[in-house]
């Protein structure tokens, strides 16, 4: 009979490749990645459209407000699967009037999530995004929705996934 091994060894959990592909143009300063690869097995999140309301459906007027809170409702709805902003591979972003004020504004909440991987900064790599302009949303005086992708090795958040 053949013996059987107490344990079975891992091979390393599958890490996202953050792609400049030559001939388009940089796109850290706008924070985003042009290409985000991934190896299976993965789990994958789909993290429904977040706006900037809190936990008590308040939504203020200021859309660097509701930017930042969107993007906490991500991390909030991330952590209930198990993952966290490391784990977001994509970002869909729908700006009700889109302007360059408020492109700065987005690019300041991005910035307290996610970096450009730049040797000492300690933020995970920007995902690959995709911003919209829009005229309105679903809900009177949201400004923004943000919709999220993540993906996380199986090992990982597999007990936040299960039902209790």
């Amino acid at each position: 009979m053949d013996a059987k091994p107490s344990f079975i060894a891992q091979a390393p959990a599958p890490q996202p490749c953050h792609l400049q592909p030559a001939g388009l143009y940089d796109s850290l300063p706008n924070g985003y990645t042009h290409v985000v690869t991934a190896q299976e097995p993965l789990r994958w999140l789909f993290v429904s459209g977040q706006g900037g309301e809190n936990a008590l459906a308040e939504l203020p007027d200021n859309f660097a407000q509701q930017a930042a809170q969107a993007l906490a409702n991500i991390k909030t709805a991330l952590s209930a699967g198990g993952a966290d902003m490391g784990h977001v591979l994509k970002l869909t972003v729908l700006i009700v009037d889109h302007s360059l004020e408020r492109f700065e504004h987005w690019q300041r909440a991005v910035r307290q999530h996610w970096g450009s991987g730049e040797p000492g900064d300690r933020r995970p790599r920007f995902p690959a995004c995709t911003l919209i302009p829009v005229p309105k949303l679903a809900l009177p005086g949201m400004l923004i929705e943000v919709e999220a992708t993540a993906a996380l090795p199986m090992a990982m958040g597999a007990r936040a996934a299960m039902p209790a």
